[in-house]
């Protein structure tokens, strides 16, 4: 009896896994499934972004179907689930408020890992209350083609002797994948099949989405 009610009480880890997902892709959903399986997350939660504050003057698509799809994207996976928190956020969203949010639903005791590119790691002194940041969750960098690795290296090392070992590095696939490429093809007529999910596309389809969206 004692082992199961330390086994209950274990802490959970979390992913979280940020984005506009305008739309979500194959790429994003291989992110996710690496990181849960190599840090043994106990699942991995989807954001889709309100307003990134990195995209404030870029058309961006409606939240509900932005959510919608990534709903449709994740529903066969137990071990991945989609918030709405970011787009219930009036305003520019940043990262420092959903792991604020984050923590007040989980508790102080859970591990929450937040996933972003190592490309994103070399601005981490940019992003909002950083300090803060950096002492509330744990990151997992994702590395992508043609990030600058000696930059990264010397940024980590850099981090980890004022904060502490809270950034992992994450080698995945290389996919070549992007919402961008994705938006174009679609507005051009062209096929997106094989580089979402079948769900996604024919959502996609049906709503009539990225046929007159720019960028």
């Amino acid at each position: 009896m004692a082992y199961l009610k330390e086994n209950k009480e274990k802490p959970e880890k979390i992913g979280i896994l940020g984005g506009t997902f305008d739309p979500i892709h194959y790429g994003h959903l291989v992110i996710a499934q690496w990181a849960k399986e190599e840090f043994s997350l106990d699942k991995v939660l989807f954001v889709p972004a309100g307003t990134p504050p990195h995209k404030l003057h870029k058309e961006v698509l409606m939240g509900k179907h932005r959510y919608r799809m990534t709903t449709l994207a994740t529903n066969t996976n137990p071990n991945f689930k989609v918030s709405s928190m970011e787009m219930n956020r009036l305003g520019p969203s940043y990262t420092i408020d959903t792991i604020k949010d984050l923590r007040k639903e989980y508790g102080k005791d859970t591990f929450l890992y937040f996933i972003t590119g190592a490309d994103s790691v070399l601005d981490f002194y940019t992003w909002k209350d950083y300090e803060e940041l950096i002492k509330s969750c744990y990151f997992i960098a994702a590395t992508r083609e043609g990030y600058d690795v000696e930059k990264f290296n010397q940024r980590i090392e850099e981090i980890h002797e004022l904060f502490g070992h809270r950034i992992f590095k994450m080698d995945i696939p290389d996919l070549d994948i992007s919402s961008t490429n994705l938006r174009k093809r679609i507005n051009q007529g062209k096929s997106v099949k094989y580089l979402l999910p079948e769900t996604v596309e024919q959502y996609i389809i049906e709503n009539k989405l990225y046929k007159d969206l720019k960028g």
